[in-house]
């Protein structure tokens, strides 16, 4: 690191008091490691600025330049599947349900017709003959054995 005095006037209440502050430069090595060290989570930017006395704006620039994750005008996704996406999924998967219910619906007035049809051939109610009182699972047979 190489350094420059630059001269600053500070004001106090009686009085100007010259000082000389330092201008140093950084490495190009040194901010590579400082960058490698930030991304690999060995210490934080505000630790950087604190320990070297910079402004972090100024780690801020040396991840832009020597990260291998964030450059300038780059934009990191973080989401798992975008919202379009999730809209054309359940578009397509509301079609496939739609689809469903009409073949079964399909099932059923088949179902139906045949019943009907049956109807008019045995010339009796079939819907109203197989209507049987609902089981509670556990009557006893002839035999005096319980079903389940």
């Amino acid at each position: 690191m190489s350094k420059k005095t630059k001269a600053n006037v500070i004001q106090s209440k009686d009085k100007k008091v010259l000082e000389l502050r330092q201008i140093r430069y950084f490495s190009e090595a040194f901010k590579r490691k400082i960058v490698a060290d930030i991304e690999s989570c060995k210490i934080k930017i505000s630790e950087v600025a604190s320990l070297y006395d910079v402004r972090q704006q100024s780690v801020y620039r040396w991840l832009r330049i020597y990260s291998k994750h964030l450059k300038n005008q780059t934009r990191m996704v973080v989401e798992l599947d975008s919202e379009s996406k999730k809209a054309i999924d359940l578009a397509a998967r509301v079609a496939e349900l739609e689809r469903i219910i009409g073949q079964k619906q399909l099932s059923i007035d088949y179902l139906n017709k045949l019943i009907d049809a049956a109807d008019e051939y045995y010339e009796t109610d079939l819907k109203k003959s197989f209507v049987t009182p609902p089981s509670d699972g556990s009557t006893k047979t002839k035999d005096n054995t319980l079903t389940n």
